[in-house]
C-alpha cells in the first residue's frame, strides 16, 4: 500500500480493515468466564476485547510497542507565538537520539522501542496566517515518511512530536474542524501568557480568516498543519492498515488525528486517547471525537509522553484479560 496524492491517501483510508469480528466475539466470551464479578474490571475489560479486536487474538499479549517521535519546524513560529525559539526543535532531538528526554524514560519504562523522525527542520513551513503552511507534495511527503516509519511487526503504537510553535498550528486544526474562534482553542503553549497569549491567539483567527474555505481533514492538515503533524497522522493510518492498535498523546496529537477523523468516518476506531492533557481545549477535543481518556494527570509536555504512560494500562488490562484463570481452570464456583 503506498500513495502519491492526497486523493490516494483517501481512497487508502475509505478501504482501511476494520476489527476482527470473531476475536472480538471470542474475547467477550473469555472476558464473561474470568475469576472475578462481571465488570468488576471497569474499562480494562473493554480495553482487552477492543485490543484483541483489532489483533485478531481472543488471548493477546503485548510484546512489541513501537514509540514514534516526529519533529518539525514551523514558519508560524516567527510571529513569536512560542515561548522557545525554532533552534530548540533540533536541539530536543538530539536529546531524544541521546536518551535524556522523559519519553525515552517512558519508552524504556514500559518496553517499547522508540524512534525519532526528524522532518526537513532546515525548511520550515509557511506561515499559514500568509498562505497553506504545507504544498500537497510537501503535505503527501510527511505523511509518508510517517506511514514508513511504522514497523510492520509492532503490536501497539504510540506516536508523539516536536516543533515549536505547534500548538498554535493544533488549535488553528481543531478551531477549523470543531468551529469556534481562536479564543476557544489556543492555549498556554510553551507557556506564553498575557500580551503573547493574545498575539497567538490573535494569529490563530487570522489564519482562521484566510483558510475559511478549507476542505477534508487532509486539506485542514495541508492548509495549517506541519511535517510533524502530518507524520503522525500518516503513522496512525499505516497502524490502521496492520491492525495495530494506536494510544494517542495529547494536543497536538489529538489535532493530527482529527485531521483523519474528518476525512473519513471511523478512521479512528483503532485508537484510544492515553490522558487529558493540561492544555486547556484538549478535554473538548476529546469530547468531540468520542474518545475518553485513559489518564488525566495534567501532564502537556508533548513528545508522546502521556500516551507512552497509558502503555502501562493497556498492558494491564491485557495482561489480566490474557493471564486471568476462568472459573472453570480455577475450579471457582461461577455465580
Amino acid at each position: 500500500m503506498s500513495f502519491e496524492t492526497l486523493d490516494a491517501l483517501r481512497a487508502l483510508l475509505a478501504q482501511m480493515p476494520g476489527p476482527d469480528t470473531d476475536a472480538l466475539e471470542a474475547a467477550a466470551a473469555r472476558n464473561g468466564q474470568l475469576t472475578k464479578p462481571p465488570g468488576a474490571l471497569g474499562r480494562l475489560e473493554d480495553l482487552a476485547i477492543w485490543y484483541a479486536g483489532w489483533r485478531g487474538d481472543a488471548r493477546p499479549a503485548i510484546n512489541a510497542p513501537q514509540v514514534i517521535v516526529f519533529a518539525g519546524n514551523h514558519g508560524v513560529a516567527a510571529r513569536g507565538v512560542s515561548a522557545f525559539p525554532p533552534e530548540v526543535t533540533e536541539q530536543m532531538v538530539a536529546n531524544f537520539e541521546h536518551g535524556g528526554a522523559a519519553i525515552n524514560q517512558l519508552a524504556a519504562t514500559f518496553g517499547a522501542r522508540m524512534d525519532v523522525v526528524a522532518l526537513d527542520l532546515e525548511t520550515p513551513t509557511a506561515d499559514f496566517t500568509a498562505g497553506p503552511a504545507m504544498s500537497e507534495a510537501e503535505t503527501v511527503a510527511a505523511l509518508r515518511a510517517g506511514w514508513d516509519a511504522v514497523d510492520a511487526g509492532a503490536d501497539l503504537l504510540v506516536v508523539g512530536e516536536m516543533g515549536i510553535g505547534n500548538t498554535t498550528s493544533a488549535a488553528a486544526i481543531a478551531a477549523r474542524l470543531f468551529g469556534g474562534n481562536g479564543a476557544a482553542w489556543t492555549g498556554r503553549g510553551t507557556g506564553v501568557e498575557g500580551a503573547a497569549l493574545a498575539l497567538k491567539t490573535q494569529v490563530v483567527d487570522d489564519a482562521l480568516a484566510l483558510h475559511r474555505s478549507a476542505g477534508d481533514g487532509l486539506d485542514v492538515l495541508m492548509r495549517l498543519g506541519g511535517r510533524e503533524l502530518a507524520g503522525m497522522a500518516g503513522a496512525m493510518a499505516r497502524a490502521r492498515s496492520l491492525r495495530i492498535p494506536v494510544i494517542m498523546d495529547g494536543f497536538i496529537c489529538t489535532a493530527a488525528a482529527a485531521c483523519l477523523a474528518h476525512t473519513v468516518l471511523g478512521a479512528l476506531d483503532h485508537v484510544v486517547a492515553g490522558h487529558e492533557s493540561g492544555e486547556g481545549a484538549h478535554p473538548r477535543m476529546l469530547t468531540a471525537l468520542g474518545k475518553a481518556p485513559l489518564l488525566s494527570l495534567g501532564l502537556r509536555l508533548g513528545e508522546g509522553s502521556g500516551a507512552a504512560l497509558a502503555i502501562g494500562v493497556l498492558k494491564g488490562a491485557v495482561a489480566c484479560h490474557s493471564g486471568m484463570a476462568t472459573f472453570g481452570e480455577a475450579g471457582v464456583s461461577d455465580a
